[in-house]
C-alpha cells in the first residue's frame, strides 16, 4: 500500500512543481505550450524507444497484454457510443475522451506501482506496447486527420509514419525483437532525453491547473464524470472478469492484472489533447478527477485481491 501511496506523492510534488511555476510566473506566458511540444516531439520519443527496446519480449505478447487490450476496448467502446450517440460531440474530442476512458498511466504511475507493489517493474511493459503501438498510433491518426486541412489518400496512409511517438515505439519493439542490444554509448543519449519526459508533462500539467476550475460549469463535466468513472471503476472490473473467468487467472497474477487496469489516465492524454488544440479541458479534468479517486480504487482492490 506504502508503494500506491509514494507513486502519487512524486507525481503531486512535480504537478505542484509545475503549478508554482506557472503562478509565479517563472518561465513567461508560452512555458505550457513550450514544454508540451518538447515532451511531444523528442523527450517521449526518446523515452518510448529506451523503454520498449530493453522489454522483455515473451511478456511483451502474454495473455497480460490480451486482457489490457479487450478491458480498455471495452471502455472505449462504452465512450465512443455515448459521447457520440447522446453527448453529440465531434470528432477530435471524442476521441480524447475515449482516450481518457482507457489510456492507463502506465509510465508516470505505473511504474512505481508495478516496483513498490507489485514487485517488478516489467509488469507495465505489456500495457505499454498496447497503448504505444495500437492505442496511441490509432487515436493520433485520427486526430491528425480531423483537426487538418483536407488530405489525399497516399497522406492518409503515410500520417502514422510521420509520428514522432509511433516511429520511436515501432524501433523499440524491433530492438527488442531482435535480441540485439545496441552499444551503451548509443543508447544513453535516448536514456538521458527521455528522462525529461515524465517531468515536462507534468510539469506542463501542473502549469495548466493554475487559474483552472475542474469540473466548472459548461466544461463538460459530463464528458469528464463518464471518462473518470470508466477508467477508474468500470475498466478493473471489466478486467478483473476477463483475467478470472476468461483466462483463468488467481493470485499474484489476478492481482497484477486489475491494479494496471485500475491507474488513473496518463497524463499524455493531456499532452496529446495540447497538442491538437481539441479537448484540453476534458483531458485536464479527467486525469485530475482520476488520479484522486484511483488512490481510494487501488487501496480497495489491494485490500481484496493482494
Amino acid at each position: 500500500m506504502t508503494g500506491v501511496l509514494t507513486g502519487f506523492a512524486i507525481i503531486a510534488f512535480v504537478v505542484l512543481v509545475g503549478y508554482l511555476v506557472s503562478r509565479f510566473d517563472v518561465a513567461g506566458p508560452n512555458a505550457q505550450y513550450v514544454l508540451n511540444r518538447l515532451a511531444f516531439f523528442v523527450a517521449t520519443p526518446a523515452l518510448l524507444f529506451h523503454t520498449l527496446a530493453d522489454a522483455n519480449v515473451h511478456l511483451l505478447f502474454s495473455s497480460l497484454l490480451l486482457v489490457a487490450v479487450l478491458s480498455a476496448a471495452a471502455v472505449v467502446l462504452v465512450y465512443l457510443a455515448v459521447a457520440t450517440l447522446i453527448f453529440k460531440r465531434p470528432v477530435a474530442q471524442t476521441v480524447i475522451g475515449a482516450l481518457a476512458s482507457g489510456y492507463v498511466n502506465a509510465n508516470n504511475i505505473g511504474l512505481p506501482v508495478a516496483v513498490y507493489v507489485l514487485g517488478a517493474p516489467s509488469y507495465v511493459a505489456p500495457v505499454l506496447l498496447f497503448q504505444l503501438l495500437i492505442f496511441a498510433p490509432v487515436a493520433l491518426t485520427v486526430l491528425d486527420l480531423t483537426t487538418g486541412a483536407r488530405q489525399s489518400v497516399r497522406t492518409i496512409l503515410l500520417q502514422p509514419l510521420r509520428n514522432p511517438m509511433i516511429i520511436a515505439s515501432a524501433v523499440g519493439v524491433v530492438i527488442a525483437a531482435t535480441g540485439w542490444h545496441p552499444p551503451d554509448a548509443v543508447m544513453e543519449p535516448f536514456h538521458l532525453i527521455g528522462g525529461a519526459a515524465v517531468p515536462l508533462v507534468l510539469m506542463a500539467f501542473g502549469m495548466s491547473l493554475h487559474g483552472a476550475v475542474p469540473l466548472k460549469a459548461g466544461s463538460g463535466r459530463r464528458d469528464v464524470i463518464l471518462a473518470s468513472a470508466l477508467k477508474v471503476a468500470v475498466m478493473p472490473i471489466i478486467a478483473w472478469l476477463l483475467a478470472r473467468f476468461v483466462f483463468g487467472f488467481s493470485g499474484h497474477d489476478l492481482f497484477v492484472i486489475v491494479i494496471l487496469a485500475a491507474l488513473p489516465t496518463a497524463q499524455n492524454v493531456f499532452n496529446f489533447a495540447s497538442r491538437y488544440e481539441r479537448g484540453i479541458v476534458l483531458a485536464r479534468d479527467a486525469v485530475l478527477v482520476s488520479s484522486v479517486a484511483a488512490i481510494p480504487a487501488m487501496v480497495i482492490i489491494a485490500a481484496l485481491l493482494a
